[in-house]
């Protein structure tokens, strides 16, 4: 499909810089296609009365890491600072990056992290990297002199909270940040990048769900940078999805599975639960236990197997977070969505507001 389908114009100051306090106080934007009517304006903390008894809750259980590493490219005598923003780990030592200035790096040339001070210990201070290799768009992978659990542990001390850009740009990372961007679910260390719609929760409206008959169970997706990547090519067809690892557990396949059997719903609390369960699903619509990576991508057209409704933020013009929604709900009913939240200043993105989608028919 033409990328162009899913451009839309969005006000600077719809861009949500901080989220709704208590989180569960955002908005939420209910979305039924095929009924009357079909927007309804609530909010977050009445999730409970759109659900009933025998549904399951999926919520995403990874944790952000402060994935984004400031140093230096040493070459000689000379020196150029070098911004890493980590995005897969591909083994105890090695984390696939996107760096930047990416030109000034070559394969073979070394990136000292943290302090730059040679008389400190790399496990106080500073840690080093070698560019093992380069591909496009900025990336490459890290080798570290450090592994395990060893190397997560100078990342947490030297890192930073990779904020997505569209609020880094508009203002510095600070403690806060720290907490709330993390879910109360944040269990599994590994993503680079908050399962945002996961931020709304609070204890309060987890136990409202729970009272309703509702079970809430966890998948892990660890989100990478990838997912603020625009999509660049004219055509859906042609952009190169970057993979993430996903778990979803042989217990909550079978949670899953007999909740279906029993007519209950499953209800996804974001694009990255939605996409793990989708890849963990067969087409017979069995869950089946997950443990790997995954790229799918997901435009109009697609058959949905396994999720009834999806819990999700307020998107990216041309992302492939919207072409999602747009298979989901369907893309003329997006773009009715998403005026609406314009017109009536909800708020966009990782901190922004939610919607509440219910499936099309396919």
């Amino acid at each position: 499909m033409r990328v162009d389908l899913f451009d839309f114009e969005l006000p600077e100051d719809r861009i949500a810089l901080r989220p709704a306090e208590p989180r569960d106080s955002a908005r939420m934007l209910v979305v039924r296609p095929g009924h009357e009517p079909l927007l309804e304006d609530s909010a977050v903390r009445n999730l409970p009365d759109f659900l009933k008894a025998g549904d399951v809750l999926v919520v995403n259980d990874t944790r952000v890491i402060p994935a984004r590493l400031e140093g230096a490219r040493v070459r000689g005598e000379t020196s150029a600072r070098i911004e890493a923003t980590l995005h897969k780990r591909e083994s105890p030592e090695r984390w696939r990056a996107f760096l930047r200035p990416a030109k000034r790096v070559n394969v073979g040339e070394r990136i000292r992290f943290g302090d730059a001070s040679e008389s400190m210990s790399c496990l106080l201070g500073h840690l080093d990297a070698t560019v093992v290799e380069k591909g496009d768009g900025g990336e490459a992978v890290l080798e570290f002199a450090l592994a395990g659990a060893a190397l997560d542990d100078i990342i947490m001390n030297i890192g930073q909270m990779p904020l997505p850009p569209y609020i880094a740009g508009k203002r510095a990372e600070d403690s806060k940040d720290e907490r709330d961007y993390q879910t109360l679910f944040a269990r599994v260390s590994g993503a680079v990048a908050a399962p945002t719609a996961g931020l709304h929760y609070t204890p309060e409206l987890v136990a409202a769900i729970e009272t309703h008959g509702v079970k809430v169970l966890t998948v892990t997706l660890h989100v990478g940078a990838g997912t603020f990547l625009p999509v660049k090519s004219d055509d859906t067809a042609d952009h190169n999805m970057h993979s993430e690892f996903g778990i979803v557990t042989e217990e909550v396949a079978r949670a899953i599975n007999e909740a279906r059997a029993r007519g209950g719903r499953i209800v996804a609390t974001g694009t990255t639960s939605l996409r793990i369960l989708e890849s963990a699903t067969g087409e017979d619509g069995v869950v089946k236990r997950f443990a790997g990576d995954t790229s799918i991508f997901i435009t109009p057209g697609y058959r949905f197997r396994a999720v009834d409704i999806l819990l999700t933020n307020f998107h990216l013009p041309r992302s492939t977070l919207f072409m999602l929604v747009s298979a989901f709900s369907g893309l003329e009913v997006m773009k009715q969505v998403y005026a609406h939240a314009i017109a009536h200043r909800y708020r966009f993105y990782s901190y922004g507001d939610a919607c509440l989608l219910f499936r099309a028919e396919n």
